[in-house]
């Protein structure tokens, strides 16, 4: 008994050929029309539900012996990977259960890129016992390309796949996602970040190159290292540049190398940091600082993979995956002429935006407390944090992000003299977004203290200098027009009273 698999698509069951009225059959009946089945499943969206139930009045209309299923996925995002992967397994363990034996096949030519990604990793992985089946579109069908072809997952042209919970093996090189992240240090469960880490996961294996967007300090690099971890690519060979570090004379030579004697100066060969990632990672951050000369021959590498270093006449071939940032606005950059539509397009494929820590604020306590913790291994005496610290920090904009709390983190448990920090220990400076300074006063209301809205503001303004002056009591005095008795003072009766 076979048993066709199939997500319904806009093209079913019929679609506008190129000729005005003309209809041409989707890629299901396209299929339906070439190989015989006696069950069909059609997998459902919620955009798709009429869709399916005319692809079936035409399936039954032109092929009555066979028996048509439709399953309702409610899938309320069709590019969620986590979703569609649940509603998958759900319902093909059922069909499995209810069928027994079988040949199972799956069409991937109807639903969105994500639904294929899906389907095929579960085929590959044995969860579902399947080969695939690829639709030709009508163009492409010649005396050597059939309208269908089926594909084997399990045979050696494929590498092998399994999955299991979160892990997963390519080519006997065991990944965990999971560990992947604990190692890296990557926190947080938002579902802006899950739909991140998902896609990474997902496109790590793949030669596709990346693109990752985001806020300065969203952690793009850390990024990058958790798709190469991911990869299956040797895990020492991931090689990061600034593209914005980079003299922009020196950005060729440095990112293709050169040959000695190229130019002057040129006293040696010189190795690229492409032929220095082969077979690995290559991190292009802060891409969009990259000079048009340069973006030209980048694009190259991406469309054939070959590097020609400055002063060789003949190319050679690298094995590198690339992975780019940038906090940028592409698209106004090519707009403006300052950077190329081409490249920017094949760099896309598979572009990831990192969400800023406002998108995700749920995330910020677990952030502070990894943070924390991880500081408190390196300090005499350990740190702890109240309520309303975290509350604070839970309401704080950041607008440099994840590098932003780090840093207001550790400088106020270095500084301070307390080991629970309170809101007010917290040396968080305020972007200024006002002229006069008395405008940022709070308004006075009932119950309002000044005597505690002193003291606090003198503590930050102390502890702020301290800051300043690298824990110099002397040079914060001077800074704050007091003297070096006063600040100790303070000190101590902190230190009496945390």
């Amino acid at each position: 008994m076979d048993i066709l698999l199939t997500f319904t698509g806009f093209h079913d069951p019929y679609s506008k050929g190129l000729l005005d009225q003309e209809e041409q059959p989707g890629p299901i009946l396209s299929l339906l029309n070439v190989r015989s089945f006696e069950h069909v499943f059609l997998f459902d969206t919620p955009t798709t539900r009429d869709i399916s139930r005319n692809t079936k009045e035409a399936i039954n209309a032109l092929h009555p012996d066979c028996e048509v299923h439709v399953l309702d996925m409610k899938l309320s995002d069709p590019t969620s990977y986590r979703d569609i992967f649940g509603g998958l397994k759900q319902h093909a363990h059922a069909i499995q259960e209810e069928h027994g034996p079988a040949s199972f096949y799956i069409s991937v030519a109807s639903g969105t890129p994500q639904m294929h990604a899906c389907w095929v990793l579960l085929a590959a992985s044995g969860e579902i016992p399947a080969k695939i089946l690829h639709v030709r579109p009508p163009r492409f069908v010649t005396k050597d390309l059939p309208p269908v072809s089926e594909i084997d997952l399990s045979s050696d042209e494929f590498p092998s796949v399994r999955f299991k919970s979160s892990s997963f093996v390519l080519d006997e090189h065991e990944v965990d996602v999971d560990s992947a992240r604990a190692r890296l240090g990557i926190v947080g469960d938002h579902p802006a970040m899950l739909k991140a880490l998902e896609m990474g996961a997902m496109l790590a294996t793949s030669q596709a190159p990346i693109l990752i967007t985001g806020e300065t300090g969203t952690g793009k690099e850390l990024f990058a290292r958790y798709v190469h971890a991911l990869s299956g690519r040797p895990q020492d060979t991931f090689v990061a540049v600034n593209c914005a570090a980079i003299p922009e004379d020196l950005v060729e030579s440095i990112l293709f190398g050169h040959k000695k004697g190229a130019f002057t100066g040129a006293v040696n060969d010189q190795t690229g940091k492409f032929d220095a990632a082969h077979k690995g990672t290559l991190f292009l951050d802060e891409l969009g600082e990259l000079p048009l000369p340069a973006q030209a021959k980048l694009l190259r590498v991406l469309q054939d993979g070959i590097v020609e270093p400055i002063g060789q006449t003949k190319g050679h071939a690298v094995d590198v995956r690339i992975v780019a940032a940038t906090n940028r606005e592409l698209r106004k950059q090519i707009r403006k002429g300052s950077f190329r539509e081409d490249l920017y397009y094949r760099l896309n494929v598979g572009e990831i935006k990192l969400p800023s820590l406002r998108e995700r604020r749920s995330d910020i306590p677990k952030l502070v407390l990894h943070i924390l913790d991880r500081l408190n291994g390196s300090l005499k005496r350990q740190r702890r944090l109240t309520a309303d610290a975290l509350s604070r920090l839970q309401a704080h904009n950041w607008e440099g992000n994840i590098r932003d709390l780090e840093n207001v983190i550790e400088r106020s448990v270095r500084l301070s003299r307390v080991e629970v920090l309170d809101a007010s220990d917290l040396l968080i400076t305020e972007p200024i977004t006002y002229a006069d300074p008395l405008d940022a006063l709070p308004e006075p209301y009932e119950g309002f203290s000044l005597d505690e809205f002193l003291g606090s503001a003198r503590k930050q303004m102390i502890l702020r200098a301290l800051d300043a002056a690298n824990g110099n009591q002397s040079q914060a005095a001077r800074m704050l027009g007091v003297t070096p008795q006063a600040v100790h003072k303070f000190l101590n009766q902190t230190k009496r009273n945390p």
